[in-house]
């Protein structure tokens, strides 16, 4: 992709951005971004160690979280390099994870059976044993060149933002539990009652306002009445 048509893409970014009603939204639509406008990226996420757990804050592609479950696991990574590098370097780039990474071994031999063929990322915070961090996933070896990096701060100054944005890593965390129990819990209305996404939404709404219930509080007892209604 030529620059000129990558800053208007990425002015485009900025007015998605905008758009989004949340947190959530906004990191979701950074992830999906990344894999859209940055060439060779196959998948992207945003990984927050928190409290030395690794949680995945947003993905957009099939390896995101079991590379960032990975780096949680093992405690090694490129993450973890500019995490705790002295010299406040905060941008990696990984040409070929087929050649030996000394630094993490363990993670090196794992993304590889996972598919990855090379990386790149952005620290987008430290703090303490915690960090966030912007990661580009490629199926093929050599797909990030330095020039990508212009293109990863891009991203990562967005993503950096939002996360600010939120008071904690644990609220981020509990929204995403939150809308997984939801959208769980609309496809088993769906299922069983053969409602639209739109119907069965308005179902949990419904229940949650007349009873006085937190929405989760209801998709949870949903998907636990599940097996004995099926």
């Amino acid at each position: 992709m030529e620059w000129r048509e990558f800053a208007e893409s990425m002015a485009q970014l900025a007015r998605n951005l905008l758009a989004q009603d949340s947190v959530q939204g906004t990191l979701d639509e950074i992830a999906a971004s990344a894999v859209r406008l940055v060439d060779g990226c196959d998948a992207a996420g945003i990984l927050a160690l928190r409290k030395g757990r690794a949680v995945t804050l947003s993905s957009c592609g099939d390896v995101v979280e079991a590379s960032d479950r990975l780096q949680g696991e093992l405690a090694e990574g490129p993450c973890f390099d500019l995490a705790r590098r002295p010299d406040g370097e905060r941008v990696y780039r990984i040409a070929d994870l087929r050649e030996p990474q000394p630094s993490w071994p363990r993670f090196a031999v794992a993304a590889r059976e996972l598919g990855i063929g090379s990386m790149t990322g952005v620290l987008l915070y430290t703090h303490d044993d915690d960090f966030g961090a912007l990661n580009l996933y490629s199926r093929r070896p050599g797909a990030f060149g330095k020039d990508i990096e212009t293109a990863g701060w891009l991203l990562a100054s967005h993503a950096a933002v939002a996360v600010a944005d939120a008071r904690t890593i644990d609220q981020l965390e509990d929204a995403m539990k939150s809308r997984h129990a939801i959208g769980e819990a609309m496809g088993i209305l769906m299922e069983r009652h053969g409602l639209s996404e739109d119907d069965a939404f308005s179902v949990l709404r419904r229940i949650s306002q007349h009873h006085n219930i937190k929405l989760r509080d209801v998709a949870q007892r949903v998907r636990k009445d599940r097996p004995d209604q099926s």
